[in-house]
């Protein structure tokens, strides 16, 4: 677990030292803790609830989360700091088609992502402190370990869409709600982003400084 965590620390310093994409990063951090995460064999798809519930509930959830984070990054655009940490993450998908992109971040980042930090991080601490303060602990570290990106938009994508994983995972007892969300979510923020794909005006001089 603390490997895992670290291994998305280290992977959100090397973007932003401009070393690697956030795409290839992340999706070789996450995918590497998911599939490890999936060797312990700790994993439950939705204990709690029926699976057909479950997944439906993910994908209506992941809808929503789209709309209300599309209207919250059209409002906030007006913020040029964190405008220009928006953009910053859609310009590193220059040289990259959609395709990968969507491979990439909604195929191995999100599920990945999802069967660590939701699987393993939080059921092993559900299991030892109880759901809800394991809920809430996992919610925790991940919100630190993206805090290491220095960016206003993953920050508050992991402050706000991790609560909304982490009480699917805590509600189904598993990983697949939570798994269908962030996919639905992940795959519409990269093929519909808000305000449309074109780069997004650059800020004043002054705020670039």
């Amino acid at each position: 677990m603390v490997a895992g965590a670290a291994a998305v620390t280290a992977a959100w310093r090397l973007v932003r030292a401009r070393v690697v994409s956030v795409w290839v990063a992340m999706g070789t951090a996450s995918g590497v803790a998911g599939l490890a995460a999936i060797a312990t064999g700790r994993l439950s798809l939705s204990a709690r609830v029926d699976w057909r519930w479950a997944l439906g509930a993910g994908v209506a959830a992941g809808l929503l989360l789209y709309a209300a984070t599309a209207a919250f990054v059209l409002i906030v655009r007006r913020w040029h700091v964190f405008d220009r940490h928006v953009a910053e993450i859609y310009d590193q998908r220059k040289g990259l088609s959609l395709s990968a992109a969507l491979i990439l971040s909604a195929g191995i980042t999100s599920p990945g992502e999802e069967l660590f930090w939701r699987g393993l991080f939080q059921g092993r601490l559900s299991g030892a402190i109880g759901s809800v303060l394991g809920a809430l602990s996992a919610w925790g570290a991940y919100v630190v370990a993206n805090a290491a990106s220095g960016s206003l938009a993953i920050f508050a994508g992991a402050v706000v869409s991790g609560a909304v994983w982490g009480a699917l995972a805590a509600w189904t007892g598993g990983v697949l709600s939570s798994v269908a969300c962030h996919g639905v979510w992940t795959a519409l923020m990269v093929g519909l982003p808000p305000g449309g794909p074109n780069r997004r005006r650059r800020p004043p001089r002054e705020e670039r400084a």
